[in-house]
């Protein structure tokens, strides 16, 4: 159902998935952009936000203070950079505004932030908004869950060569999915870096495999592999809508709930 009344801030609206968040957010209608955000070293600051995409002017100027993004949005979209992500969950709990956060990369003293902020506003955080990747998410802990460890689990990821961390944040909540599927930690399980003589492959592990290069947008397989069989779950995107469409519907989703810390799950109603 349409929300009339959704005003969305877009934090890193000078991005590539920036960009794309503004055609998601024309595509509903009765939604409007109700303040844009980048860094306060960004070179738009005061520009209006088409300028950076050379479209036409929506009357809204790109902000590097937070609060003034948000001084008449009731939810906010997140795709900054990480190091932005306390500034603007400061600001959105101070404006009592609704977040969604798509960004990734994340270090444990600003997921705790983000944990801390639920307490006080209604918050959708996800690596992945596409609704593809949370199928795959529930499909790879359900293969996890029927198959032993005698399959051995691998999650390989590629994107484009200007992703900074890695492996992805979308391949890492695989892994988490496996990890539960199997009712063992990732922590424990997880194997991150192979070179040299590495040995036997330890049973029980899950591998993870990283590419970039070139404009790949984002590539995840999860592999079982068995002996005499290999499973295959994988998914690709070709277009940065598919992540902008879901995170607009978090945000059409998020606005006005109850403070808590909330999934794509949530929002699909897939947990």
């Amino acid at each position: 159902m349409t929300n009339p009344a959704l005003r969305v801030a877009i934090f890193g609206v000078t991005g590539r998935m920036g960009r794309a968040l503004l055609s998601a957010l024309d595509e509903i209608p009765g939604a409007r952009l109700a303040g844009a955000g980048a860094s306060p070293q960004s070179s738009w600051n005061g520009k209006d936000v088409g300028e950076p995409s050379g479209t036409a002017k929506r009357g809204v100027l790109i902000s590097g203070d937070p609060a003034q993004a948000l001084r008449d949005a009731n939810v906010a979209i997140d795709f900054a950079l990480p190091e932005g992500t306390s500034a603007n969950l400061r600001a959105c709990v101070a404006a009592g505004c609704s977040l969604v956060i798509g960004t990734t990369g994340h270090d444990a003293a600003t997921r705790a932030e983000i944990e801390n902020a639920a307490k006080q506003i209604a918050i959708v955080s996800a690596p992945n908004m596409s609704l593809g990747v949370n199928l795959l998410l529930k499909l790879v802990e359900l293969a996890a869950a029927k198959l032993d460890e005698g399959y051995d689990i691998e999650v390989f990821e590629a994107h484009h060569r200007n992703k900074k961390d890695a492996p992805s944040g979308t391949a890492l909540a695989l892994g988490r999915s496996a990890a539960a599927g199997r009712k063992i930690s990732l922590d424990a399980a997880a194997e991150y870096a192979r070179h040299g003589n590495t040995g036997v492959r330890p049973r029980g592990t899950i591998g993870f495999s990283v590419f970039r290069g070139g404009d790949v947008v984002g590539d995840h397989t999860v592999t079982f592999a068995g002996i005499g069989e290999r499973i295959e779950l994988t998914h690709r995107a070709s277009d940065r809508m598919a992540f902008a469409r879901g995170a607009v519907a978090a945000a059409r989703w998020v606005c006005g709930r109850e403070p808590g810390l909330y999934s794509m799950q949530d929002v699909l109603g897939l947990s």
